[in-house]
């Protein structure tokens, strides 16, 4: 996996803490928690999708948001265990899985290239 890839995961990481932010931020700490999470999320989306197909970016991001955020919930705010979610996830990530590995990688980076 290349450092594009890792940033998506990287930026997919601090979505979760930004979600679960804006539901559950109720002091200034947590709220400047979540704006940091929110620019460092959207700041390494935007620099990958300079170098990888933006569409599988941002699929990718929202795909690994979504499962990290459904599982953190589950783990950190006590929301009951549903089998059917988790088959769910798991079908969600082997499509992002899926389109990372049919995403061909540009060999140019930026216009200026």
């Amino acid at each position: 996996m290349n450092m594009s890839w890792i940033k998506v995961v990287i930026a997919a990481f601090f979505e979760v803490f930004w979600v679960i932010g804006l539901k559950h931020a109720d002091d200034p700490l947590s709220w400047i928690g979540t704006i940091i999470s929110i620019g460092i999320s959207f700041y390494l989306m935007i620099m990958t999708g300079k170098e990888l197909p933006v569409g599988t970016v941002y699929a990718v991001f929202v795909g690994l948001g979504t499962a990290g955020t459904v599982l953190a919930e589950m783990v950190l705010f006590d929301v009951p265990f549903n089998a059917v979610k988790i088959v769910l996830i798991l079908i969600l990530l082997i499509g992002v899985i899926g389109l990372k590995l049919v995403t061909k990688e540009s060999k140019s980076k930026g216009v200026d290239s």
